[in-house]
């Protein structure tokens, strides 16, 4: 301690670089160094000191252009590494203005080079294409597996009666459908069963003497001579074939063409028109069967 009450400034506060703010600027500015020389801490820097330490907000131009310039060298440095950093992750070095806008203007004219090769609309894929003339053209198809051809209506089976089973009433059935079909009058049809119940019963006959006669559909076999079928025709008479007799359609086309042939038919008594067309050893057989061939008759016409 000196005897004028300041103390020695041991620790070196002194000094042009840590006082920028008591040291003129034309001292820093020409470089000048001023011999180091001990100071004395006087009362009055002593209060600078500590107003300074109780009031950091106090204005220091020295200090203040000091710490602009370091902010500024220190955004500086912030940007140019940030801008190093973008570019070691884009792994390409960032491209000169020139190069930004030759690169734009390439992009540019290729673009336009497209619109101009490509002037019409790509080909549209199946999933944008306009379903509805696809559907109002399918509506209307039917296909084999919605449409199911209609069954054919099965035939009209007739109950039996006069005493006759199904396959008696089938077969007189087929009787009167054949007769109607060529236009002969119920008086025909009724001649024409009475006489099969006479010489089959009703039953498709096939020969015992003609083999062949069983190839074909029968309900029984006889032994008279080679007569065959519903009205025991014989083909050795000229009837026809064994094949088409045995078809009961067939033969009673042909009773009933042989019946029409008859001059007045229609007035003679059921047994004498139908002996006319057989010529058989019994001719007043048939005359036993008439009410019944009526009822059967009128049984399939209702």
């Amino acid at each position: 301690m000196r005897d004028d009450g300041t103390f020695d400034d041991h620790q070196g506060l002194g000094g042009s670089a840590d006082r920028s703010d008591d040291t003129h600027s034309t001292v820093r500015s020409t470089g000048s160094v001023e011999p180091a020389t001990p100071r004395r801490l006087s009362l009055g820097f002593l209060r600078t000191r500590f107003g300074e330490a109780a009031n950091p907000l106090a204005p220091r131009p020295g200090r203040t252009r000091l710490a602009v310039a370091t902010g500024a060298v220190c955004c500086l440095g912030l940007l140019g590494v940030s801008q190093v950093g973008a570019d070691a992750v884009d792994g390409s070095a960032t491209p000169t203005p020139a190069q930004e806008v030759a690169q734009r203007a390439a992009a540019d004219a290729a673009s336009r080079g497209l619109d101009r090769q490509t002037p019409t609309p790509a080909t549209p894929t199946p999933a944008a294409s306009t379903p509805a003339p696809v559907a109002s053209t399918a509506a209307p198809a039917t296909t084999p597996a919605t449409t199911k051809p209609k069954p054919k209506p099965k035939p009209k089976r007739i109950a039996p009666v006069a005493g006759l089973d199904q396959d008696q009433m089938d077969n007189a059935k087929a009787i009167v459908q054949a007769g109607r079909a060529m236009g002969v009058p119920r008086r025909g049809l009724i001649i024409a069963v009475a006489t099969a119940m006479q010489e089959s019963n009703l039953y498709n006959y096939a020969s015992g003497v003609l083999p062949e006669s069983q190839n074909y559909p029968h309900q029984a076999i006889g032994w008279d001579h080679d007569s065959v079928g519903l009205f025991q025709q014989r083909p050795s008479s000229g009837w026809g074939s064994v094949r088409d007799l045995m078809q009961p359609a067939y033969a009673t086309r042909q009773f009933l063409t042989a019946l029409v042939q008859i001059p007045g038919w229609q007035d003679m008594a059921l047994t004498d028109a139908a002996q006319a067309v057989q010529v058989s050893a019994f001719p007043w057989a048939y005359a036993q069967h008439e009410w019944r061939a009526t009822e059967v008759v009128d049984a399939i016409l209702a």
